[in-house]
């Protein structure tokens, strides 16, 4: 039987005595898309971070493609963040002193490997050709979430966290976003972790898992 790309073993967190969730474990595969359901201020955004090497749990095992990211030091994070790691902020992130282009081209240059042809080919996927040269400040919120969205996924990586990517989108447009989400999932063998309220968007999931304080439930 096949590893799972990501396994989270009784992870937990807590800010001083407050605890945000506690025994949290899951296995994503290769080629899976994943809802992540959950009343909110649960965790969801932190369970993500978490999972990024962004923030650390108190306690538990996180295995990534292998590597155990908890004993990993800063350095190897993010070295692991910028190859196999592709976040969909719920506030964008997006740098405003670059051109939308830039802003989804930073992860290949990152790695060194530019490809301008790429960027062209997925801001046309989610419906921003022609669009590249403007600043974030030009854009409205959707299209913000439509260019961080094809940001996280430029470099093709092996595991994509999203933090309610369609969540400024009316419905057709979120439609297409998952279909350019779950494109990327089934042609890469990538999977996707996909936090979301929305019913619709956890409707297109392989399986849906609900955060509690007390851990997931399937």
């Amino acid at each position: 039987m096949t590893d799972p790309l990501l396994r989270v073993e009784g992870l937990c967190k807590a800010y001083g005595d407050t605890a945000v969730f506690a025994g949290v474990s899951l296995a994503l595969a290769r080629g899976e898309f994943v809802a992540l359901l959950g009343e909110s201020g649960v965790g969801k955004s932190t369970l993500l971070n978490c999972i990024a090497g962004l923030d650390d749990a108190d306690s538990g095992r996180l295995v990534l493609d292998g590597q155990d990211v908890r004993a990993m030091p800063e350095p190897a994070r993010a070295a692991l963040r910028r190859t196999t790691l592709g976040f969909v902020f719920q506030a964008f992130h997006l740098l405003p002193h670059l051109s939308v282009a830039e802003n989804v081209a930073l992860p290949l240059r990152l790695l060194g490997k530019p490809d301008a042809a790429r960027v062209h080919d997925l801001l046309q996927s989610v419906g921003l050709g022609g669009l590249g040269e403007r600043t974030p400040a030009q854009l409205s919120g959707g299209q913000l979430q439509r260019v961080a969205l094809a940001r996280a996924l430029v470099h093709r990586p092996l595991l994509i966290l999203a933090d309610e990517p369609t969540g400024n989108l009316d419905p057709g447009t979120a439609e297409r976003m998952l279909d350019v989400l779950q494109a990327q999932v089934r042609q890469q063998g990538a999977a996707c972790l996909l936090v979301t309220h929305s019913s619709a968007a956890a409707a297109r999931a392989d399986r849906r898992l609900r955060l509690t304080a007390t851990g997931i439930q399937d």
